[in-house]
């Protein structure tokens, strides 16, 4: 509900804090409820409820990032930067809209022209400076702005100095983080046997070390180093049986072995480990999951498995258009 100024001054300020207090505030309960449903993948179910949400009230800047995030997850980028616009005027203090408003921002600047691109990555930098600046225990957000560091050009204010400076914020927060953006920036200078070292730190100092096995099993594929890069991926799978709340990292390793059309199988069996465990996140949602899982069993002569992969993506995000192309 909105009021104008002018009733604003004419109103006792007693009665506005009684109608303040009166206003519609986001249900707590189907507000967890939208979240629990995009942890799960299950972009439709996410939208339905907090389309149920009443506008106004003071957590809807939640609301809105929550919304942003659905959005990510479908890669709709617009409608994702939209809704984080909206939480970063909602509440400006808000250190992971500003991450996640970032982040849409750089995948929209990944598809533009240049003068596009550069002018989102001005803001990509903006968001990403200010999510860590106003929480610096935000290990998500400094990573997010040492990956920009290392990868954006200087004139764009990319900078390897920069990065190591947020690896040494990093080392406060995540040391695996801190490690993993060195091996980043060892990268970038063509060191990679300095990398390595620093890769391997990273699963040296995790105290979820599946991930860290996936990101080095990647660094290695780069490599073509297939042997080291098979045996990283065992350790692994490996990591997520003693760890099975880490089971997103199966889905981050299927998809090193998808990017080198590397024993499809294998990758299929990891999806559906993923699917069928505890771990699943919004950082590999289901319906992306199921839709590459339809494509290996596609690839690997299971028609009927394909289908009901698709369909599995499909009913989870109706609008997801790679599992729409599956049908093509």
């Amino acid at each position: 509900m909105r009021r104008s100024l002018i009733t604003a001054l004419l109103l006792p300020a007693g009665l506005l804090s009684v109608m303040a207090m009166a206003e519609p505030q986001p249900s707590k309960e189907t507000f967890d409820q939208a979240n629990a449903a995009l942890q799960a993948g299950e972009a439709d179910k996410a939208l339905a409820l907090l389309a149920l949400l009443p506008e106004g009230g003071v957590n809807m800047a939640e609301a809105e990032t929550l919304q942003c995030r659905v959005q990510f997850t479908l890669a709709h980028w617009d409608a994702a930067i939209r809704a984080c616009e909206q939480a970063v005027r909602l509440d400006g203090q808000d250190s992971n809209a500003h991450m996640w408003l970032g982040r849409a921002l750089g995948e929209k600047a990944n598809l533009a022209m240049f003068f596009t691109a550069y002018s989102l990555g001005k803001r990509v930098l903006a968001e990403f400076q200010m999510a860590a600046q106003l929480d610096p225990r935000n290990a998500a957000a400094l990573a997010n702005l040492g990956e920009f560091y290392v990868e954006a050009p200087s004139v764009a204010g990319g900078g390897l100095g920069k990065a190591e400076s947020v690896a040494q914020e990093l080392d406060r927060v995540d040391a695996a983080r801190a490690q993993e953006l060195r091996a980043r920036i060892d990268e970038q200078r063509k060191d990679n046997t300095a990398a390595e070292h620093a890769f391997k730190q990273a699963v040296a100092v995790s105290t979820h070390p599946a991930y860290e096995w996936a990101t080095l099993a990647r660094f290695y594929g780069k490599l073509s180093r297939w042997a080291d890069m098979d045996a990283a991926i065992q350790s692994c799978i490996s990591a997520v049986d003693r760890d099975p709340r880490a089971g997103l990292a199966l889905y981050d390793a299927a998809g090193v072995l998808i990017h080198y059309q590397r024993e499809p199988a294998l990758a299929a069996m990891m999806l559906e480990n993923y699917l069928n465990g505890p771990g699943r996140s919004d950082e590999a949602p289901a319906f992306v999951a199921y839709s590459r899982l339809a494509r290996l069993k596609n690839q690997l002569g299971d028609a009927a498995g394909a289908g009901q992969a698709q369909a599995a993506a499909l009913a989870l995000a109706h609008e997801y258009t790679p599992a729409q192309d599956l049908r093509r």
